[in-house]
């Protein structure tokens, strides 16, 4: 919807700028065909109510090359998305599922169709920690659930399966709009999860100093959503390319600002709260 060429795009300026890219389950390019043109990637995986819809799209992604699944744990049902509601948002002609097109003909076994009401009824409804553990029994790969925010559950999410890391995640906002800031779960999380596996926090990165802040609070890393639309939508590759490059220049920038030789000087110190963070 933002770009022709879409993921293609997105992920050959994520290989360019040495960084891994997220293939979703809903990509308007086939896993394969995006493959081709990324360098690391990670697949996103929604649980259908149909476990083989799962378990086919989880096998297209590991023979694809995938090093990783980021199973989003915070949409059971879709939100209430009322700007698409008013809209009456539809997939723009031209656009679709591609992972779910002839020859893959999921969407027939998943009950799903081109609309965004047709794809939640496809949503298994009652996810629960025993899916996360399904998941990491029927592939290699390290399981990395996308959507957590208190301690609690970073600390189950390890004990069920997650073999790497934790992504803090609030779905953008676009779940539930009242939910915690990603920054303010965050070192909750990074505490329970002490050590165990790595953490990466996903939702309001905007900046670079805003990765120094995450990195400050306990995150190994960030994940990049809006921004690499928008500099998709802008120009392409290379409006995703100079996104990464902003961003990577104004940490750089940011780290000597704050008297940090490297990543590996950033701590705690670097964050003075302005009010209470409760505890999570």
């Amino acid at each position: 919807m933002a770009h022709p060429e879409g993921e293609l795009a997105s992920a050959r300026a994520a290989r360019g700028a040495g960084t891994l890219f997220t293939v979703s389950t809903c990509s308007s390019y086939p896993i394969e065909e995006v493959a081709k043109h990324a360098g690391s990637w990670w697949f996103q995986v929604y649980f259908h109510r149909d476990r083989a819809v799962t378990r086919e799209l989880v096998e297209r992604a590991e023979a694809a090359g995938a090093s990783a699944l980021v199973p989003t744990v915070d949409t059971p049902v879709l939100g209430r998305r009322e700007a698409d509601e008013r809209n009456h948002f539809t997939l723009p002609q031209g656009v679709t599922w591609a992972n779910f097109e002839p020859p893959y003909h999921l969407l027939s076994r998943s009950a799903a169709a081109s609309s965004a009401t047709a794809f939640a009824l496809a949503l298994q409804p009652t996810l629960d920690w025993r899916d996360l553990e399904w998941l990491a029994s029927i592939s290699s790969l390290p399981v990395v659930p996308k959507g957590i925010l208190s301690r609690e559950d970073a600390r189950i999410a390890i004990e069920t399966g997650a073999k790497a890391i934790v992504v803090v995640s609030n779905h953008g906002g676009r779940q539930l709009d009242d939910v915690v800031a990603t920054l303010d779960a965050l070192p909750a999380v990074a505490q329970a999860v002490a050590g165990k596996a790595e953490v990466l926090v996903d939702g309001g990165i905007r900046r670079g100093t805003d990765v120094l802040k995450a990195m400050a609070l306990g995150a190994r890393a960030v994940l990049l959503g809006r921004p690499i639309l928008w500099g998709l939508a802008v120009g392409g590759e290379s409006g995703v390319e100079r996104v990464l490059q902003f961003i990577r220049a104004e940490l750089e920038l940011g780290l000597r600002l704050s008297g940090c030789a490297t990543a590996n000087d950033v701590d705690r110190s670097l964050v003075v709260p302005t009010g209470p963070v409760g505890d999570l």
